[in-house]
């Protein structure tokens, strides 16, 4: 398309949920409700391996590492959707709008890859424990988390970059609560292919390659859990290993869902529902899942309280 002539948009205008027939406030409440409630779970698992010396073991740094990430993961994207719950008239700057789009594909390239390790680290822990300090030491513990971030920080560079490149000269509403790939593409008047086709690659690399060693590793810790003398012990792992799949197959399914496939069976009105799934929902039940059930967790909160209470009184 020849853009010389072409006004040269500079904003872009979220639609939200506005065509949702119901109340915008009780969407808003609702929103915040459940922001606010992952951002108090997951701050408080930060605290409690932060202050108990107990949990500072690859597991529990991992899932510090998962609550850090939940938090920015849902704070890129949120307070966007809050504010056009409330307002008919939302808007962002163009490189604001990449800004958001690059930062909220980094924070979920690192969660699938953290997931995966998250899934290796449990791996080691049931299928080889008495070599587990030594395969996955606190050392080795730190560097794979901060590959995790790392790689998850590169993982839409080239993407990002390519997006730059774009020119955008209306119309400007985006029918999204945020800058997701697909909105932004049809935004363009230029030629939006190859942006698309590494996208769609980039994407379906680090999700379908991170899903498959997250698989891969529970699909051994089941067969060594089937093969468990202890009936007790059985039970135990089998519960534990059962919470964390739960939290795999919510992200990835959703995930999956939204960006493995073709652009061109892309359904905004769908997608807007399935993204609140992975960007408001599943940051508020990983906290929940990894700690409900976990006794470790609730011994190391009351420790935790029992110390508040002593400093207080």
């Amino acid at each position: 398309m020849d853009v010389k002539n072409q006004t040269t948009v500079r904003e872009f205008i979220f639609l939200g949920f506005s065509s949702v027939p119901h109340p915008q406030l009780t969407l808003f409440l609702m929103f915040l409700i459940v922001y606010l409630l992952s951002l108090t779970g997951n701050a408080l698992i930060i605290y409690i391996v932060l202050m108990e010396s107990t949990l500072q073991t690859p597991m529990y740094i991992f899932l510090g590492n998962l609550a850090f990430l939940e938090i920015w993961y849902t704070t890129v994207t949120v307070p966007k959707l809050l504010t056009t719950c409330l307002s008919q008239v939302v808007t962002i700057s163009v490189s604001g709008c990449i800004t958001q789009f690059y930062f909220f594909f980094s924070m979920g390239a690192a969660e699938c890859i953290l997931l995966a390790v998250m899934a290796y680290d449990w791996y080691l822990a049931i299928c080889s424990p008495l070599r587990y300090s030594v395969l996955m030491s606190v050392d080795i513990c730190l560097q794979f988390s901060a590959g995790s971030w790392i790689g998850g920080f590169i993982a839409p560079v080239l993407p990002t970059i390519l997006i730059t490149q774009l020119n955008f000269c209306g119309p400007q509403k985006i029918n999204h609560f945020f800058c997701d790939s697909d909105p932004i593409y049809k935004l363009s008047c230029s030629d939006t292919f190859l942006a698309e086709a590494l996208g769609y690659t980039c994407s379906s690399v680090v999700i379908l390659s991170s899903f498959l060693l997250t698989i891969s590793s529970y699909g051994q810790i089941v067969v060594t859990i089937v093969r468990m003398s202890s009936q007790a012990a059985w039970k135990k792992t089998f519960s534990t290993c059962a919470s964390h799949l739960t939290v795999v197959t919510i992200y990835y399914g959703t995930i999956i869902f939204a960006y493995v496939r073709p652009p061109a069976t892309y359904n905004f009105n769908m997608w807007k529902v399935v993204s609140v799934i992975y960007c408001v929902v599943t940051p508020l039940v990983n906290p929940l899942i990894y700690t409900l059930r976990n006794k470790d967790v609730k011994k190391a909160f009351s420790n935790v309280l029992a110390r508040r209470r002593l400093l207080l009184a």
